[in-house]
């Protein structure tokens, strides 16, 4: 990877874009089933626009992150580290998960929180090749009536939720998109 590469794709207005990013990642997880637009980032081929952005967002020096599979290359590695410090770690201790559903498997290997500290969890951030407001029927807080969204595996999902207040909460992102799905949420299969 290029020194050029390495620096570029980062926020080019971060106080500004930052903002931005954060209200639309609150959001959708305050409302599952919603989904929106992010901007920002440009970050390596491997990663989308949307989960770019989320890391450069959320994560910092403090935060540890776990690059599954496909996600887990140099250039991404380089690129995370030179705008937001995170460091690398495995699945057992980190804080936020990047890769496909296939690559972030098995679920149980990430921190769900413990009865004093729930939000001592893992959030992973699902890279999809599509993402809809149809498939799982999603209620629960921030829902009114039903909301949709397409989900990978609603049955683990619906065995994360049962662990509630403990458990993964869960960003998915495709392309500039992104949509959310915290613990909270109860899942069906409609149809």
């Amino acid at each position: 990877m290029s020194a050029q590469t390495q620096f570029s794709g980062g926020f080019q207005n971060a106080p500004v874009d930052a903002a931005h990013a954060f209200r639309a990642a609150m959001t959708v997880m305050a409302r599952p089933g919603q989904i929106r637009t992010v901007a920002g980032s440009v970050p390596p081929a491997l990663l989308s626009v949307a989960a770019g952005t989320l890391l450069l967002t959320l994560c910092d020096p403090e935060t540890k992150v776990h690059l599954a599979g496909k996600a887990d290359t140099d250039a991404v590695r380089q690129w995370l580290a030179f705008h937001t410090g995170a460091p690398l770690s495995d699945a057992t201790e980190a804080d936020f998960a990047v890769g496909t559903w296939q690559d972030l498997g098995p679920l149980d290997q990430y921190r769900i929180g413990t009865a004093e500290y729930p939000d001592r969890s893992a959030t992973l951030i699902v890279e999809c090749t599509k993402l809809q407001q149809a498939g799982a029927a999603l209620s629960g807080p921030g829902i009114k009536g039903t909301a949709y969204l397409s989900l990978p595996d609603i049955p683990q999902f619906q065995r994360n939720a049962a662990l509630y207040p403990l458990g993964c909460d869960f960003f998915f992102t495709c392309d500039d998109k992104i949509a959310a799905l915290p613990r909270s949420t109860q899942i069906k299969l409609e149809g």
